[in-house]
């Protein structure tokens, strides 16, 4: 049975943000990777390999960087999309959609409309969703490698912590706005307390951030009902 999606946990994550053992996680996580030793994480060079999805000259554009980068996040672009994406119509429309998604614009500073269902921003997401074994994991995982600053990483394992929300990026929009701005200052406070790198922007702390709080209970008991 699927229960009813709750309302974007806050106050939780908030908690969380606070918690003692979160300047650890994130040590952890962003720990550099020797790429001849089997230890860390690939998926602390997503934002920044090759210079970062986001740079200007080929922000609007997917490029093989872009992919190897979704690829530390233990995803991978379908070949044929991925060419289409690389040289055929669908990266000409995900580019014309990109061009119109503001590249420097942090969630916390973006009104509702930059992030609702009908801004250019979710058009991008559902054309992506749209493609054969593409799916909202990898589409998101894309459209986050192009514009890290506005829209997070968001794949099961934090639905799942999270409690599937209704509307997760309004959702986490909202939390990141409370209280003056409180989580997403302190979420760039926890990554200085950690000595993660400033190029790392305060939504993939916060995916960071989840996915290692629950990553190895999701493991064990899955989501049910999620």
């Amino acid at each position: 049975m699927t229960t009813a999606r709750r309302p974007f946990p806050g106050a939780w994550l908030s908690g969380l943000v606070a918690s003692d053992q979160a300047p650890r996680h994130l040590a952890e996580y962003f720990r550099p990777v020797v790429p001849e030793e089997a230890a860390g994480y690939t998926g602390s060079r997503f934002e920044r390999l090759g210079g970062g999805g986001d740079r200007p000259e080929t922000a609007d554009t997917v490029t093989a960087d872009d992919l190897v980068a979704v690829q530390t996040l233990s995803v991978s672009v379908p070949s044929r999309v991925a060419l289409d994406l690389l040289e055929g119509g669908l990266g000409r429309d995900l580019r014309e959609l990109l061009r119109r998604v503001p590249r420097d614009l942090d969630m916390a500073d973006a009104a509702r409309t930059d992030l609702d269902r009908n801004s250019p921003a979710h058009a991008a997401w559902e054309l992506l969703r749209g493609q054969d074994k593409v799916g909202w994991v990898v589409a998101g995982k894309i459209l986050a490698r192009k514009r890290p600053r506005l829209v997070p990483v968001y794949d099961s394992v934090v639905r799942c912590a999270l409690g599937a929300p209704r509307e997760f990026w309004l959702g986490l929009h909202g939390a990141l706005r409370a209280d003056g701005r409180a989580l997403h200052t302190g979420l760039l406070e926890l990554r200085d307390r950690a000595g993660v790198p400033g190029t790392v922007g305060a939504l993939r702390v916060c995916d960071v951030l989840i996915w290692k709080h629950h990553r190895d209970t999701h493991r064990k008991r899955g989501c049910p009902g999620v």
